[in-house]
């Protein structure tokens, strides 16, 4: 038996399924905690004068660092909103699967 909160889910999977699967949405909402993820290296490669005197790092290494950064933050957040978007796909043709069995 489905219940409400199923089939609230099936109606909006149904409305958002193609709008949420383009990279561009999922780069769009997923950047802000790729970002937080990232956040910590981002904040030590910024404020690098603590470990200033036991390593020198140029200006264009920490260029370096902040693009490679940036770009595990860009892979984390596609990676998360694909993987987000498969369970999601997978839970709406589960459960369409289990409302047919249902009428039928």
């Amino acid at each position: 038996m489905i219940t409400d909160q199923e089939k609230l889910f099936i109606d909006y999977w149904e409305k958002n399924r193609d709008k949420q699967r383009k990279t561009w949405y999922q780069l769009v909402f997923g950047l802000p905690l790729g970002l937080v993820f990232a956040l910590p290296i981002l904040v030590s490669v910024i404020f690098h004068e603590w470990y200033k005197n036991m390593i020198y790092i140029s200006n264009s290494e920490v260029t370096v660092i902040m693009m490679a950064v940036l770009a595990i933050a860009v892979f984390y957040a596609l990676f998360r909103m694909k993987f987000k978007w498969e369970m999601n796909d997978q839970l709406y043709k589960e459960l369409k699967f289990k409302e047919k069995q249902k009428e039928g």
